[in-house]
C-alpha cells in the first residue's frame, strides 16, 4: 500500500455514507500481535544478550502451519554449550589493549591556556588527543571506529610568581570505559523449521485456506509494530526464512522442487499492483539472496499453486536456504499475502502440484447457539436449550478425484473426562453428495439441539469445556489436518467474536454512538464491558468517549441506562499483546440492571473513529448500530463482521475480578495543588514514568502532551481542565485553574 490516503479513498465504496461525511468505517490493522523486546543496555543492545546458531534440517522440508514450526529461543545461562566473549567499549589504538577504568575521555579539543597579565595576551597549547578505537554495540558483529579523544578537562594558568593553576573539568564527558558480554548458543530442534517470527502465524486472516494455520505478511514487525507508523512508505518488510537445509547429497537430476501455495489479500487489506511476495534462494559459495520468483498485489482471489524445479548446482550445498519476503506499506497490517503448503523435496516433476490431504479449513470456536462465550451464571439459570442450532464445518478434499465421506466426530470434555459427544454425518458433511467434490471445499451445517447439553450442575464461578472434533475422507491424509479443538468457556460476559481482529471500525463524527445489542439468557446486572481496541494506521489513544448503556426500545437503541459523566471520560487503551481486551468498570463500582434485551457501547467526544477490534469470521453485523445524528437515528453495519464487545455481567466472579479498580495500582495518579494559579504536578509511581501525559479542555480537546511529570498552566484562562495518561488509564482527572 503506497499512500494511506489512497486506501481510505478506496474505502470509500465499501462505506455507508451518511450525514456530511460522518460514517461507519473500517480500517486495515497497524497491530494485531505484541511480545516484548529487550531493551538495550546502557553500552549498547549486545550486552548480556544470546547469540543462537541453529541445526540444519534435511529434504522432505514440508510445513503446512497446521502448527507453528518457527524456532523457539530460549536463553540458558546453564547449557553447557554456551560460550561467551567480552567486547570493550575502548581500545587504545597503539596497544590494542582496552583503556583502563575509570579514565575519562571527551571528543572536544581541550587545552591549557596561559594568559600573561602584562601584555594581556594569552596562549592555548592544545593537550595530546588519544587514538582510540570505540565500539557500536547496537548490534552483532561489534564494529570499532577509530576517533581522537582528549582529556576532559581545561588549565587556565596565569604566568606570574604566586598563580596557582585552576582546572575547569567538563561536566559529565561523554566517553569512559564500558564492556558487553555476547553470548554464544546452539539450539537444535528438527521440529522447527523457520529461522525467523516476523511472519504473523494465525488461523483466521485467509479467505477459504486448503488447511489449518497460514502464514501472513504485512507491513508490522515481529512485535506487532508497524515498520515506520504515520509515513507512506513502502519497501520490503516482513521475512520468512529457512533453516539451512543440507542438499549435497542431492542434485538437478532429482528433480527436486519447491512448491507452496498462496492468496493476496485474503480477509485483510488489499496489496496493490506495486505490492509483492517474492522467493529467494541463498547462494552459500557467494554469500547472496537470488531472486527466484514473485507475483504482484490484486484483490482477494483463491489460492493459487507455484511449483518450481530446483536446477542450480549452487544450491546444491549443506547450507543452502530460502526465504520468502513481501514489499508493500510499512504503516501497519498492510498489504497483505498470505502463505500455505510449503513443501521442498525430491522425485518430483513438473505436473506434480497437487498437496493430497483432507482438511478443516477454518478451527471450530463455540457449541452455542449465538455467542463463543456466555456468563456461567447465566447459563445454568437457563430452561431452553441453548446449543447451536447450525454449527457450521468448512472442510477441503485436496485430492484431484472425488473421495467417500466418513462420518466425523464431535466430542466435549470436562476435567479431561468425556462429557458428550455428537456423530458428525458424512452426508452433512459432503453436502448431501455422495463423495466429496474434487480439489473442492464442502460446508455443512449442524443441528446439536437433540443432543448434548452443557451440564448445569457444576457449581463454579465459571467453567471450561474441552471440544475437540474430526471429519476424514477414505484415503490417507495429514491427521493434525482432519481435526480442531477449542475451550468452550462460560465466564462473565457474552461474547460475539473467535477473539482475533482482522480489522478496526467505528463512527467517525463528534458525539457519534455506537451500540452493540444482546440478548442475554436473563435479566441481570452489568459492572462494565471489554473491549478490544486495536491500532489502525492514526494513533487515537488520546480521544475520548463515554461508555454507555441503553434499554432495548423496538430492536434499536432507547433509553440511557447508564453514561460516564463528562468529567470522566475514557480512551481507547492499546495492549500489550495481541487481540487483549481491556475491562472498563462502570464509575464507582456501579451496578446497571438490564433486561434481557440491551445495548451496550458508547458515545465519542471527538470525530475520529476509535479503532475497535472487527472479527471478520463471525458475521453479527446485523446486531451492530450506530448513530452520527445524536442518536435521534440508528443504522445497522454494513460490514460482515463482530465487533469485539463484550458486555461484563455482575456474577460470582466478582470478587476475583477486584472491580473496585480498572487499573492496576502501580499506574494510578494523582494531581497537586488542586485548584493551582500556575502549575500541576502528577504524582504517580514508577509504573508511569516516561509515559505521555495530555492535558485537555472542557471539550476534550487537548491543549498540551508532555512525558515531564508537570503541567504549566499559566497561560491558560481560569476554569475545569483534565488530566489523562491514556497510555495507562481510561480515565481523567480533573484540575480547576483559578
Amino acid at each position: 500500500m503506497k499512500l494511506i490516503t489512497s486506501f481510505f479513498i478506496g474505502l470509500t465504496l465499501l462505506i455507508f455514507n451518511y450525514s456530511f461525511g460522518q460514517q461507519l468505517e473500517i480500517a486495515p490493522l497497524t497491530q494485531n500481535r505484541f511480545e516484548t523486546g529487550k531493551t538495550p543496555q546502557k553500552a549498547g543492545g549486545i550486552d548480556s544478550s544470546f547469540l543462537f546458531t541453529t541445526d540444519t534440517v534435511s529434504i522432505p522440508f514440508f510445513d503446512d502451519f497446521t502448527t507453528n514450526k518457527i524456532q523457539n529461543y530460549n536463553p540458558d545461562f546453564s547449557n553447557p554449550q554456551i560460550t561467551s566473549s567480552v567486547f570493550y567499549y575502548l581500545i587504545d589504538q597503539a596497544t590494542d589493549l582496552p583503556i583502563d577504568n575509570g579514565i575519562f575521555f571527551t571528543n572536544q579539543i581541550t587545552f591549557n591556556r596561559y594568559y600573561d597579565p602584562l601584555t594581556g595576551t594569552y596562549t592555548d597549547t592544545v593537550f595530546p588527543f588519544q587514538a582510540i578505537e570505540v565500539a557500536d554495540f547496537s548490534s552483532y558483529p561489534v564494529v570499532y571506529e577509530p576517533i581522537n579523544l582528549y582529556p576532559p578537562y581545561f588549565i587556565y594558568d596565569t604566568l606570574s610568581v604566586d598563580d596557582i593553576s585552576d582546572t575547569v573539568w567538563i561536566q559529565n564527558p561523554p566517553y569512559f570505559q564500558d564492556s558487553a558480554r555476547q553470548f554464544f548458543q546452539p539450539v537444535s530442534d528438527p521440529t522447527r523449521l523457520w529461522l525467523d517470527d516476523q511472519v504473523y502465524h494465525n488461523y483466521r486472516f485467509a479467505d477459504h485456506p486448503r488447511t489449518l494455520g497460514v502464514m501472513t505478511f504485512d507491513g508490522l514487525n515481529a512485535q506487532g509494530y508497524p515498520y515506520a507508523i504515520g509515513t507512506t512508505s513502502s519497501g520490503y518488510a516482513d521475512v520468512l526464512t529457512s533453516k539451512p537445509i543440507d542438499l549435497t547429497l542431492a542434485a538437478p537430476s532429482d528433480s527436486i522442487y519447491i512448491s507452496f501455495i498462496y492468496q493476496p489479500q485474503g480477509l485483510g487489506d488489499e496489496p496493490e499492483s506495486t505490492d509483492s511476495l517474492v522467493l529467494e534462494f541463498y547462494d552459500s559459495d557467494n554469500s547472496e539472496w537470488n531472486h527466484i520468483w514473485g507475483d504482484t498485489g490484486r484483490s482477494v482471489e483463491p489460492f493459487s499453486v507455484e511449483h518450481i524445479p530446483m536446477t542450480d548446482e549452487a544450491y546444491f550445498t549443506n547450507a543452502f536456504q530460502f526465504r520468502f519476503r513481501n514489499y508493500g506499506g510499512l504503516s501497519g497490517g498492510l498489504d497483505q499475502f498470505h502463505l500455505d503448503m510449503v513443501y521442498l523435496r525430491n522425485i518430483s516433476n513438473v505436473a506434480d502440484t497437487i498437496f493430497k490431504d483432507f482438511s478443516f479449513v477454518y478451527p471450530l470456536n463455540t457449541l452455542l447457539n449465538d455467542y463463543t462465550s456466555a456468563p456461567w451464571d447465566h447459563y445454568k439459570e437457563s430452561l431452553d436449550n441453548k446449543m447451536s442450532e447450525a454449527l457450521e464445518i468448512k472442510v477441503f478434499n485436496g485430492s484431484s478425484g472425488p473421495e467417500n465421506y466418513q462420518d466425523g466426530a464431535l466430542e466435549i470434555f470436562y476435567n479431561g473426562l468425556s462429557e458428550g459427544a455428537f456423530t458428525l454425518q458424512g452426508f452433512t458433511l459432503a453436502e448431501q453428495q455422495i463423495n466429496y467434490a474434487p480439489l473442492d471445499f464442502a460446508t455443512s451445517y449442524h443441528d446439536l439441539k437433540s443432543g448434548y447439553e452443557f451440564s448445569r450442575g457444576l457449581t463454579g464461578d465459571y467453567e471450561e469445556f474441552d471440544v475437540r472434533a474430526n471429519a476424514s475422507a477414505q484415503y490417507p491424509n495429514f491427521e493434525p489436518n482432519d481435526s480442531t479443538a477449542f475451550t468452550q468457556g462460560f465466564y462473565n460476559f457474552y461474547s460475539y467474536d473467535d477473539g482475533s481482529a482482522e480489522a478496526a471500525f467505528g463512527p467517525t463524527g463528534v458525539q457519534a454512538r455506537l451500540a452493540i445489542h444482546f440478548d442475554a439468557y436473563e435479566s441481570d446486572s452489568l459492572i462494565g464491558v471489554d473491549l478490544c481496541f486495536v491500532p489502525s494506521v492514526n494513533d487515537v489513544s488520546d480521544k475520548l468517549f463515554l461508555l454507555t448503556v441503553w434499554e432495548d426500545d423496538n430492536g434499536e437503541p432507547g433509553a440511557v441506562l447508564y453514561e460516564d459523566d463528562v468529567f470522566n471520560p475514557r480512551s481507547p487503551v492499546y495492549n500489550d499483546s495481541k487481540n487483549k481486551f481491556l475491562s472498563y468498570f462502570f464509575i464507582d463500582t456501579m451496578k446497571v440492571p438490564v433486561e434481557s434485551s440491551f445495548f451496550v457501547g458508547w458515545r465519542q467526544l471527538d470525530p475520529e473513529r476509535l479503532n475497535l477490534g472487527f472479527d471478520r469470521n463471525i458475521d453479527q453485523s446485523d446486531e451492530i448500530f450506530y448513530s452520527v445524528d445524536g442518536g435521534f437515528s440508528w443504522l445497522i453495519s454494513p460490514f460482515s463482521g463482530s465487533a469485539m464487545v463484550r458486555p461484563l455481567f455482575s456474577t460470582g466472579m466478582d470478587s476475583s475480578l477486584g472491580i473496585e479498580t480498572h487499573y492496576p495500582k502501580e499506574f494510578e495518579f494523582s494531581v497537586y495543588p488542586n485548584p493551582t494559579l500556575d502549575k500541576v504536578f502528577i504524582v504517580n509511581s514508577s509504573g508511569l514514568k516516561d509515559s505521555k501525559k495530555l492535558l485537555l479542555d472542557a471539550l476534550g480537546r487537548v491543549l498540551f502532551e508532555t512525558r515531564e511529570d508537570y503541567f504549566d498552566l499559566r497561560t491558560l484562562k481560569s476554569g475545569v481542565y483534565f488530566v489523562s495518561i491514556p497510555e495507562h488509564s481510561g480515565s481523567l482527572i480533573k484540575v480547576i485553574k483559578q
